[in-house]
């Protein structure tokens, strides 16, 4: 490639992405991307200088799928060069929420007796939220619920009422944080710090309240970590 123009369009023939979403079909968009240069006779390194990246970042996304997905600032360059639309090169396709992505809440208190995180026993609703955002988090989307905090036992952390999202099933690599647990068939919002040994302290922020102290691993299981919270003023 010896020159390329940013404007001129030349849209071939493609078909529609195959998957909604980002997951799951990204040798589709690369391979799509692949047949546009081929077509126009550009090479990899053109392209890659047109959209700022270094000389091999397009042969590296094509041929070695890294990065994953194209980035979308990068995206937009480059469905705006070949003169198609975003969505051939792997942008999300609207499903009629607007391109929001739709989180479960569950009809399900914490710290308030037995019960379980089961969406199809106890959804509630949904709430929606910019898949942008969600993305800053290292957590598969479908594992993602929200559930209401009962109670005031980690005041002033969370308060009573407050919604807390849940990356359910999410407990590789644990580290010292938030976390929904069930100890004795009851459902808790606790702070938990990892000891040796595989023991835990099992913490309430509220003074008010008892902590566990060196709490054997295996007599309590961690639903998964509190990624967010959203309360009422």
């Amino acid at each position: 490639m010896s020159k390329i123009e940013k404007n001129t369009p030349q849209p071939p023939m493609m078909p529609e992405p195959m998957d909604p979403s980002y997951g799951g079909q990204s040798r589709h968009y690369r391979d799509n991307l692949k047949t546009l240069i081929k077509n126009k006779g550009d090479d990899y390194k053109g392209l890659s200088d047109l959209i700022g990246r270094n000389p091999s970042y397009i042969q590296q996304y094509i041929e070695r799928g890294t990065p994953k997905y194209l980035a979308e600032k990068d995206r937009h360059i480059l469905a705006r060069y070949y003169g198609v639309n975003q969505k051939i090169l792997g942008a999300p396709i609207d499903d009629g929420n607007g391109g929001l992505e739709l989180i479960s809440k569950l009809s399900v208190g914490v710290s308030a007796g037995a019960g379980n995180l089961e969406q199809s026993e106890s959804l509630a609703g949904k709430i929606a939220f910019d898949p942008k955002w969600l993305r800053q988090f290292p957590y598969d989307k479908k594992n993602l619920s929200i559930v209401t905090v009962d109670g005031d036992s980690m005041l002033p952390t969370l308060s009573h009422g407050d919604d807390i999202m849940v990356a359910c099933h999410e407990t590789g690599a644990m580290r010292d944080g938030i976390y929904v647990i069930r100890m004795d068939d009851v459902l808790m919002v606790k702070r938990l710090s990892f000891g040796p040994n595989k023991h835990v302290d099992v913490i309430s922020d509220n003074p008010s309240y008892s902590n566990w102290r060196d709490v054997d691993g295996a007599a309590l299981v961690i639903i998964g970590p509190v990624i967010w919270v959203g309360r009422k003023l």
